[in-house]
């Protein structure tokens, strides 16, 4: 009998597969074409001590009690179908373990379903793209804490591990693993933007080389800007297309897709009444890019008047690393305020701290910044965006100009800027004590009588304003 099972052979679950089985675990894998099955076995096993079942009632009766399952497929409608198909096959106590970018509501919803069939349910956020999968990727499993102990050991062996720690712990109730998953994904977004914005700004403005900006790229990541993030963005430009030796980069259209995780971030801000503008300006940077024939026609339509700008071309790279340090900074603010107010609402019981802890290794927005991050959280736990801090409030002004400063430039070059421009609105209206919302809720009251509180007196007001 085997230890586990999986199901779902994509690039991640064979990727997983190839890591749990090489962490000498023995592993029963199933996926819904026999010959994708076939292919894994015959190319990608060698050592590992992994079974290959070409139908479910076999592939189930393969694992030993409880049974432990992972499901490596599409979020959404086919989860839902395979959990329906498992079920006849499955007792008391068995374990349903969902690897993909599940919907946390519908993780939500999954484990409250199972519990008639007594079947227990884990939603588990899985980061580190293929590479991640298979030599140790970062972990996020929520659910019933037993139902978590059940997988524990195997968890904590196949995560990424930094300072001999695995990037891998209990991270709440119901779909907090899940819910915490996508919100690394949305600063994930973020950070993509941020990053694309400063090349754009390099390319078009500074008039420099892939190469060079990807010497820039490197530069940064080999200080405070380090991260996966940037390592991939310098090693991407540098790599030659082999059909004609230049940068690949140039020859890839700019429509960036995506799978739904950013905007699901968008959605949950808005329903917490938390405001998070720099995440939901990195899916509208992706919105606007889709529109590649639409902007092409407009960029015909609208003139862009030629600024002669004088730049210096080491200050605004100077500028550009410390916009993107700020960027970094209030993007990992609004996600940890959001998963703060998500624990309290929805009873998850999440530890930012340590979610912070177990995005140092393993996933995709692993970066240094993390350590300064968990060092201003430990002062104040309830510190919930970071903000209220000193060290905090010095890091963020000691780069506001530079900030200021790429964002007039991308001005005058007619270049998007919504990472930058974003966050740095984001900042100032945080930082202002005296807001322009007193106008907003006097029209409130004028057109809908919905009624103000006043500065110098208590209680609720309406005026007949006609």
């Amino acid at each position: 009998m085997n230890d586990i099972g999986l199901i779902g052979l994509g690039v991640m679950g064979e990727n997983l597969a190839l890591n749990i089985g090489r962490n000498n675990y023995s592993l029963s894998v199933l996926n819904r074409t026999i010959e994708k099955t076939k292919m894994f076995m015959e190319q990608k096993v060698r050592d590992e001590n992994i079974m290959p079942f070409y139908d479910i009632k076999s592939f189930v009766e393969s694992l030993e009690r409880p049974r432990k399952i992972i499901l490596m497929v599409k979020s959404g409608e086919p989860v839902d179908n395979l959990i329906h198909e498992l079920l006849p096959y499955l007792e008391n106590g068995d374990l349903i373990i969902d690897g993909g970018n599940s919907y946390f509501k519908d993780t939500d919803r999954r484990i409250e379903e199972l519990k008639a069939s007594n079947v227990l349910y884990l939603g588990l956020g899985i980061s580190g793209g293929e590479y991640g999968a298979l030599n140790g990727p970062s972990l996020m499993p929520g659910g019933l804490l037993e139902t978590y102990k059940l997988v524990e050991d195997i968890l904590l062996n196949i995560a990424a591990k930094v300072d001999s720690k695995p990037c891998c712990t209990y991270v709440g109730d119901d779909g907090a693993g899940h819910f915490v998953k996508m919100i690394h994904n949305g600063i994930e977004y973020g950070i993509m933007l941020g990053i694309s914005e400063a090349y754009n700004i390099m390319r078009k403005g500074l008039m420099l080389s892939s190469k060079e900006i990807g010497d820039t790229f490197k530069k940064w990541n080999d200080g405070e800007l380090g991260s996966y993030l940037m390592e991939i963005s310098y090693k991407i430009m540098y790599h030659e297309d082999e059909n004609n030796n230049r940068p690949l980069v140039d020859f890839i259209l700019d429509k960036a897709e995506q799978k739904g995780t950013g905007k699901w971030t968008s959605i949950t801000a808005l329903e917490l009444g938390i405001p998070a503008p720099s995440l939901t300006a990195a899916v509208d940077g992706r919105l606007i890019s889709h529109f590649k024939e639409e902007r092409i026609k407009l960029s015909n339509v609208f003139e862009k008047k030629k600024v002669n700008l004088s730049l210096d071309k080491e200050k605004t790279i100077y500028d550009l690393e410390k916009s993107l340090l700020f960027n970094q900074f209030i993007l990992f603010s609004q996600g940890i305020w959001l998963i703060n107010e998500a624990s309290n609402v929805y009873n998850y019981n999440i530890d930012s701290a340590e979610v912070l802890r177990i995005w140092k290794g393993g996933c995709i927005i692993r970066a240094k910044m993390i350590n300064f991050l968990i060092e201003i959280i430990n002062e104040d736990r309830e510190n919930i965006n970071f903000l209220n801090n000193k060290k905090s409030v010095d890091f963020l002004l000691g780069k506001f100009n530079s900030t200021k400063h790429i964002s007039n430039i991308a001005k005058d070059l007619y270049i998007p800027a919504l990472i930058h421009n974003t966050s740095m609105d984001y900042f100032l209206g945080l930082i202002e004590e005296n807001s322009a919302a007193n106008l907003m809720q006097a029209q409130r009251d004028y057109f809908g009588a919905h009624t103000y509180e006043r500065v110098d007196s208590e209680g609720i007001f309406h005026t007949e304003w006609e």
